[in-house]
């Protein structure tokens, strides 16, 4: 059988991996055996499973393989930050970021090649959307980054989000498969309050996460709460109204008990009057939230420019006089286009740290 017409052995539960090995004669458990080689232990040969006998590894060998990805090229930012480039097995590339800090080493992950949206301001959606990645792939990249936070900073992840290339609610079944793996304490453990789904804001998959009882943390892409802002910036969501967004956050926070964070730029001559900030506070009404100020990161775009000074002491200034919690975020690994937006797959001069 050609490499091609193997199946990728990640691919199955291990229920029917078990199947499998009693169809053909061999002990269930073995099962078990293969897939903590491949999922806690990140094994990519069948002959590297050295508690598997031979006649096993030979079934496996004939029967699957084990695709796997690899970090290409790794650049590391002034500041600490690992940005890689990760090469899929049908030579896709996606970009993986390791952003260190005193108390944190988190890793910031992709979910598609490209990206199924058009926010203007966003590098990534620059790009052609290609395709979903898998459950492994996206496994593999939280495993890799791990490996090397604690090559570089003898310290494993704390917490993973999904900020990377693409929205990660448009590829619902594969990015919450990947966090059932990622979380399992017989492979890696993570704790679900470790990780964040960031999104542009879908809200059918937002009420699908509470209906199916996945525990991460919410982030939403938001940067304007008036319609016609948002569709200016964010062009898809001339179908989702500010409204229908609030009401399927409202849905998940019901079921959740979680804090929201929304994600928020302010832009010079986009979303930096008054009435910006009044509808910001009127859509945090009845939702628990914290806003999460944003440094802008360029993309080459001269329309996208960081608001003001007082502009942003403006909107600190509203959201705390009506007991909204805010944070301010500052970029990371800007210099290497690593920092959130500038995802897009750019060569640069880099680094080789892998």
């Amino acid at each position: 059988m050609g490499d091609s017409e193997k199946i990728d052995i990640r691919v199955l539960t291990l229920f029917q991996l078990r199947e499998i090995f009693e169809k053909k004669g061999l002990l269930s458990y073995r099962a078990d055996q293969v897939y903590n080689w491949i999922w806690k232990k990140g094994i990519h040969s069948f002959d590297l499973m050295t508690n598997i006998s031979k006649e096993s590894r030979s079934l496996l060998k004939l029967n699957f393989q084990i695709n796997r990805i690899k970090f290409d090229i790794s650049q590391k930012s002034i500041d600490g930050t690992i940005k890689n480039t990760v090469r899929l097995n049908d030579d896709n590339l996606v970009e993986a970021v390791l952003i260190p800090t005193m108390k944190r080493k988190t890793a910031c992950i992709s979910s598609q090649v490209g990206c199924s949206l058009n926010c203007e301001f966003c590098a990534t959606s620059k790009m052609k959307n290609i395709r979903n990645l898998k459950k492994d792939e996206i496994f593999d990249q939280v495993f890799l980054m791990n490996k090397q936070s604690l090559n570089y900073y003898n310290k494993p992840l704390t917490n993973i989000v999904f900020m990377g290339m693409g929205e990660p609610l448009m590829n619902y079944k594969n990015v919450v498969s990947a966090i059932d793996k990622i979380t399992d304490p017989s492979y890696l453990g993570f704790s679900k309050n470790r990780i964040t789904i960031s999104t542009s804001g879908i809200p059918k998959f937002i009420k699908k996460l509470a209906d199916d009882n996945i525990k991460v943390e919410l982030a939403i892409s938001l940067h304007s709460a008036r319609d016609r802002v948002r569709e200016k910036i964010m062009p898809f969501t001339k179908k989702i109204s500010i409204e229908t967004l609030k009401e399927s956050l409202v849905y998940w926070q019901n079921k959740n008990k979680k804090i929201l964070t929304l994600e928020y730029i302010v832009w010079n001559s986009i979303n930096d009057l008054k009435e910006d900030v009044n509808a910001l506070i009127e859509f945090c009404k009845g939702l628990l939230v914290k806003v999460n100020l944003i440094e802008y990161n360029p993309i080459g775009d001269p329309l996208y420019k960081n608001a003001n000074n007082s502009v942003i002491e403006l909107y600190k200034k509203e959201l705390r006089k009506n007991k909204i919690t805010i944070t301010i975020r500052k970029s990371r690994g800007k210099d290497i286009d690593a920092a959130c937006g500038q995802l897009a797959n750019k060569s640069k001069k880099f680094l080789n740290l892998t």
